[in-house]
Order: C-alpha cells, then sequence, then structure tokens
C-alpha cells in the first residue's frame, strides 16, 4: 500500500474517531460547566473550535476548524473581533494556536482538512504553520509541512524560541528553529502512530505529546535539542481522547474529548491524572490571568447531520478560577 493511500486512510480513521465522540464521548456531559465558571458565547462564523490560546494581557485567540480564522475575544470574555478573517493570508481549516510573547506573535496551525470531510474557506494544499503579529495581524512566517499527506495540530515551544509541532497524519513531532525557513523531523517513531495532537514542554525540559486516537501519553526526551528515548507513560486513569496540553506548575493541565479537564503530574514514567471540571467536548486549554479557560469544540457533532426545525449546536469558551 502507497504511503499516500496510507494518510488517506490515517485521516479517515481520525474523521471517524471524532465522530465516535457523539456516541460515547460528549453523551451524559453538561452542555455547560458547572456552577462557578464563567463563559464566551462564540460567533456563528467561528464553529468547531479546535484550540484557544492567550497573550500575557489576557486577551484569547480561538481558531475554528470548521469555519478557519482566528477569533479575539477581550480580557473580559465582552467584546468579540477577527485577529484573522477566515481564508485571509491562504489559511484554511485552523487547528492549534500558540502565543509566543518574546517574538510577539500567534503561531497557526492551517490545514487542508477535506480528509476529515472538512473545506474549509480556501483551496489552499497542504498543512501550515504562520506566525501573525499580535499588535497588527500581519503575517510574519509561514511555513509548509513537509511530506505529501500532514496535519499541523498543535504546537510547543522551547527556551530557545524553537517550535515542535505534532502532525497527526504521521508519528512525527517536527521541528522549527528561529530563523529557519523549512521544518526538520525531530522525532519519527511508530510508537506516536495514533494521532499526535496534544504537545507541551515539561518544568523537566522533556517533551510531552498524547495520542487522540491511542489515549496515550508520551515523553520524548531531550538532551541540549537532541531526541532521545521516546516513553509512553503510565496514566492512572484511561485517556479518552486526549487533546490539547499545556504546561502548568509542575506538570501539565490536558482536556479530553470525552469531557475532561484534568491536571496532569509525572513522577518517573507514571502521570497522575486527576479531574478538575467536565465540559462538553473540550479541544484546547490555556490558563490566562486567574482562570483556566477552555474551548468546547464538540467536534463529534460534525458528523451528526442537522435536524429539521432544530438550530445547530451553540459554541463556548468556559472557565474555572485557578486553584
Amino acid at each position: 500500500m502507497g504511503i499516500s493511500r496510507r494518510l488517506s486512510r490515517r485521516g479517515k480513521c481520525f474523521h471517524r474517531a471524532v465522530a465516535l465522540w457523539l456516541a460515547i464521548g460528549t453523551i451524559g456531559f453538561p452542555a455547560l460547566a458547572s456552577e462557578g465558571s464563567t463563559s464566551v458565547r462564540l460567533p456563528d462564523s467561528s464553529r468547531f473550535p479546535e484550540s484557544v490560546t492567550s497573550d500575557a494581557n489576557g486577551t484569547l485567540f480561538v481558531s475554528s476548524i470548521a469555519n478557519g480564522g482566528v477569533l479575539k475575544v477581550a480580557a473580559n470574555g465582552a467584546v468579540t473581533s477577527q485577529f484573522l478573517k477566515p481564508g485571509d493570508h491562504g489559511t484554511r481549516s485552523t487547528f492549534g494556536l500558540l502565543a509566543d510573547p518574546k517574538r510577539g506573535v500567534i503561531w497557526v496551525a492551517s490545514n487542508d482538512a477535506t480528509a476529515l470531510g472538512l473545506k474549509g474557506p480556501t483551496d489552499t494544499e497542504g498543512a501550515w504553520i504562520k506566525a501573525f503579529d499580535i499588535a497588527t495581524g500581519s503575517m510574519k512566517t509561514s511555513v509548509r509541512l513537509p511530506g505529501a499527506k500532514a496535519l499541523a495540530n498543535d504546537m510547543a515551544l522551547d527556551g530557545d524560541g524553537s517550535l515542535y509541532v505534532t502532525n497527526t497524519f504521521a508519528p512525527q513531532v517536527l521541528r522549527l528553529k528561529p530563523g529557519a525557513t523549512e521544518f526538520e523531523v525531530f522525532v519519527d517513531n511508530p510508537a506516536l502512530a495514533k494521532g499526535l495532537d496534544g504537545i507541551a514542554i515539561g518544568g523537566d525540559g522533556n517533551l510531552y505529546v498524547n495520542t487522540f486516537m491511542g489515549g496515550e501519553l508520551f515523553r520524548v526526551a531531550m538532551n541540549q535539542g537532541v531526541a532521545g528515548e521516546v516513553t509512553q507513560l503510565e496514566t492512572t486513569r484511561p485517556l479518552k481522547f486526549p487533546d490539547g496540553l499545556r504546561s502548568f506548575k509542575e506538570g501539565f493541565l490536558m482536556v479530553e474529548g470525552s469531557g475532561a479537564l484534568s491536571r496532569v503530574t509525572v513522577s518517573g514514567n507514571t502521570a497522575r491524572i486527576e479531574p478538575i471540571r467536565q465540559f462538553a467536548g473540550p479541544t484546547g486549554v490555556t490558563v490566562a490571568g486567574d482562570r483556566i479557560w477552555v474551548s468546547e469544540g464538540q467536534l463529534g457533532l460534525m458528523s451528526k447531520p442537522a435536524e429539521a426545525g432544530r438550530d445547530g449546536p451553540t459554541f463556548h469558551l468556559r472557565s474555572v478560577d485557578l486553584e
């Protein structure tokens, strides 16, 4: 079987896994987070948010896997505007977002996601990482992921400013060094084949990734910028569609498509998963000020046809207080 066909099948499998959420993931969880949270209703032009990030001022930025573009939400949640209009600068379906305070940019993952049943606002082919100036919105960087088939999912930055990107359609983590015009393959390991998704760098300097379809969490050892051993961590409970992963204090915050926002603490080869709150199909997580914000992507609903006479789903950012 040729690589193109294998990758196409991988995309279809990923889409089926997303669809499975509707049956076993989001049912039984509240459409609203529990009492004590605050929320922002996203406009209908920003359906199925895939990621959320925040800058030093607490401004939130939200992607849209269905419509594309990046929505900007004021720190108080009262004002929304388009930071990146759908289709601008050749963008298509927008996935991972990451604020880069040192460079003053927002990194955006843009994909041709037709393999997942998503057309997007343009016909741009391939998977791209683009950087946009936070103050002006002007594009500063645009680099395509290598390979005929790729899907740029989420991102992390190390202390030197190198950007690491998960490729969901291959068992790869790619790296873009400061000033580089091409990605390099940082990790290529068959153990990571079950839909790479969330990524973060831990306080120990190592790289951590999860797999959406496999429900797995891995540590990639890093030594002076060189990838080392890939270790699957034992989790204290099974993970169900793990997605957004962000460094937080001595560990991480992680959301799962099945509903959970959890705190993750790694000790040796074990990851303790401690639940914080349940949400409706969460996809991304960020910390802004004294709150944890979660994007409710509800991606499982993408495969559910609209019922006659009923409104489509609504989408929100929801937040809880920091502990």
